[in-house]
């Protein structure tokens, strides 16, 4: 039996798939408020942009029902590896699952998401995830 998804890798391992590979394409799937909020990724000096596609729809937390045909819209091609960001990476990683289900050859979790998992204190951007790893991102 085959994996659900292509697994987890780490932040710095995006970055390097989206330095070497010109179709990989992120996939950031926290919701409106955290992109307004909390940040993105900032993937400019790779003259690239990150798509934006909620799990979750905010306001309410209700599951997108669309997200496997947003994604499609966006992203025809079923063969074009995608990378999963969500706040921790547990959204994400269910979203890897459901692409790959839909179709989707590579699909790609981000472990520790944007902003990591919590620290002793429960706060979150000091233990992992893409903002601790140091990679470009934007507020606002």
């Amino acid at each position: 039996m085959s994996e659900p998804y292509a697994g987890d890798i780490t932040p710095k391992q995006a970055w390097e798939i989206l330095q070497s590979s010109k179709d990989a394409v992120l996939i950031d799937v926290r919701t409106e408020a955290e992109w307004a909020w909390v940040g993105q990724v900032n993937l400019s000096s790779l003259e690239k942009e990150h798509l934006l596609v909620e799990w979750n729809r905010f306001p309410g937390g209700m599951r997108n029902e669309t997200f496997v045909e947003d994604v499609a819209k966006l992203v025809p091609n079923p063969t074009t590896e995608l990378l999963m960001l969500c706040r921790s990476g547990v959204r994400s990683k269910y979203a890897a699952i459901a692409l790959t289900a839909a179709g989707y050859k590579t699909c790609y979790n981000i472990e520790g998401g944007f902003e990591g998992d919590h620290d002793d204190q429960r706060h979150r951007g000091t233990v992992n995830g893409w903002k601790v790893a140091g990679l470009p991102w934007m507020q606002g």
